[in-house]
């Protein structure tokens, strides 16, 4: 039986390629690929012959298996991302997971990760972070999703594309209130940036400036002393309504302020409803 090595790939600068990166991508058998266009021009200036196959969202569960069949007959197999560490807000879990449940040996090959890297440059608190990846496009998803982690102490990290910041930024600055905000722009290569200011001037400086590249938000956590104990029903009553106001749904906000507070959500939803 072969195995399957998790191989990071740099975010920007290919000089972050690591020794081992190149030694693993040479000896397998096969390349599971994102975007194989992408990793073709990776593989072209290393040197590295290794065929490659598509591995991405759409494909991942057909693929998948053919994959796996051909690790357990005894070929080695690689994957890649575009960019960055895979398996990590990236199809390549999918693959991770059937391995290990068919008992398949995975190894990992670290690299840059663009999650780590604007976390240790973004002046915020590092001891204790969460990883949000990519809000989702879908209105009652993306509330459901801020409302979720309102309350989280911790540096909240969150991935952007520059179409869709302004937006973003206008949602966390209703929900989290004006928080300290670092955000980081094409990391490790020649226009990289680090703006660290706030939310509400984040949103001031990109209604007046077209954002370029995509961003990693490092997101200042709640402060301890700002979090509001709800003594009684009625006052997660009152937070019900005011998620409702911001248009989510009536029982999903009930859900998540029954998960805050400890009230039950079926009586939240009935009080709402009365």
């Amino acid at each position: 039986m072969g195995i399957l090595s998790v191989v990071g790939t740099p975010i920007g600068n290919l000089g972050d390629m690591t020794y081992r990166a190149v030694e693993t991508l040479e000896k397998a058998d096969f390349i599971c690929a994102e975007d194989t266009r992408v990793t073709a021009k990776l593989l072209n200036y290393f040197d590295i012959k290794t065929p490659l196959v598509s591995y991405h969202e759409h494909n991942a569960k057909q693929v998948g298996e053919s994959i796996l069949n051909r690790i357990m007959a005894g070929e080695n197999a690689a994957i890649v991302t575009d960019a960055g560490m895979p398996c990590i807000s990236d199809p390549g879990e999918l693959l991770v997971k059937l391995c290990a449940e068919n008992g398949v040996k995975v190894e990992v090959v670290p690299g840059p990760s663009a999650v780590v890297s604007a976390l240790a440059i973004s002046g915020l608190d590092t001891a204790r972070f969460q990883f949000e990846g990519f809000l989702s496009t879908t209105k009652k998803q993306r509330l459901n999703h801020l409302a979720s982690v309102k309350n989280c102490t911790n540096t909240l990290i969150f991935y952007e594309a520059p179409h869709k910041l302004i937006y973003t930024l206008k949602d966390m600055l209703e929900y989290f209130g004006d928080r300290r905000i670092s955000l980081c722009r094409e990391l490790t290569k020649i226009h990289e940036e680090v703006f660290r200011t706030t939310l509400a001037q984040a949103v001031e400086y990109y209604e007046a400036n077209k954002p370029k590249g995509e961003f990693v938000l490092v997101i200042e956590g709640a402060k301890e002393d700002e979090l509001c104990p709800v003594e009684n029903i009625e006052e997660a009553l009152e937070q019900v309504k005011a998620l409702v106001e911001k248009g989510m749904r009536g029982a999903d906000a009930c859900r998540e302020i029954a998960k805050a507070t400890g009230f039950s959500k079926g009586e939240l939803y009935g009080l709402l409803f009365k």
